[in-house]
């Protein structure tokens, strides 16, 4: 589906500025970027050195602006690559008067560039794109390469949480989890049929249930050292 562009964009982003972290980069190639090195400083973003939590692909902020909500004490990063949807995600937000949560428009691959090693409690991948062609497996974000980099941003022992609605593309995650060295815990093939609690619902995962079909649920983390 097309995404249409927003009326008054640049405006619209000049008034969620609060929430909106600019970046800046030489560079649109991700391995030249990512060697540039222009981590941000979470506590000065935040004013806070609370607990901080990352989502990748956060949409129109549903999820963030509901964790942040409901857990006050801890600050919440979401990167969103499309600025026609991030701009949602930020008026969001500020109609909610949030002081906890920000957001980053910028590809995954560039995540290393900008954010700090070892500074994150969990990462959420909330019905990330399955990218079904197998020619374009490299840009799902449960790809080997991303794998590596959440490596390099998560706190030791932190958690990466997956839901998606494709069979398939959560079938591939567990692969690629394994291969890069993650152990997976409490997998659930029908999240809402579970007995899981404290489910935050996105916008997709409201259209997917609606229409009767499961949710796919995981947890990964780095396997610890012998």
């Amino acid at each position: 589906m097309r995404l249409r562009h927003k009326k008054n964009l640049e405006t619209r982003l000049e008034a969620a500025n609060d929430y909106l972290i600019t970046l800046r980069t030489e560079s649109r190639n991700f391995n030249d970027a990512k060697n540039e090195k222009n981590i941000i400083d979470l506590e000065e973003i935040f004013g806070n050195t609370n607990p901080v939590y990352l989502e990748i692909g956060g949409g129109k902020g549903q999820f963030a602006c509901t964790f942040a909500e409901q857990n006050p004490e801890v600050n919440m990063l979401c990167i969103e690559k499309i600025s026609d949807v991030i701009v949602l995600a930020c008026e969001k937000a500020k109609e909610m008067k949030l002081e906890n949560v920000k957001f980053i428009c910028c590809a995954a691959e560039y995540l290393e560039a900008f954010l700090p090693e070892k500074s994150f409690e969990a990462i959420f991948l909330n019905f990330s794109c399955p990218f079904p062609k197998k020619s374009y497996a490299s840009h799902r974000l449960t790809n080997e390469r991303f794998l590596n980099i959440y490596k390099l941003l998560l706190k030791d022992g932190a958690p990466i949480y997956q839901k998606t609605d494709n069979m398939h593309f959560f079938e591939y995650s567990i692969e690629q989890f394994s291969k890069c060295g993650y152990e997976i815990s409490n997998v659930s093939l029908d999240l809402h049929n579970s007995d899981f609690e404290g489910n935050i619902v996105t916008e997709y995962e409201s259209r997917f249930v609606s229409q009767g079909m499961p949710i796919y649920r995981l947890e990964a983390r780095i396997k610890a050292s012998d």
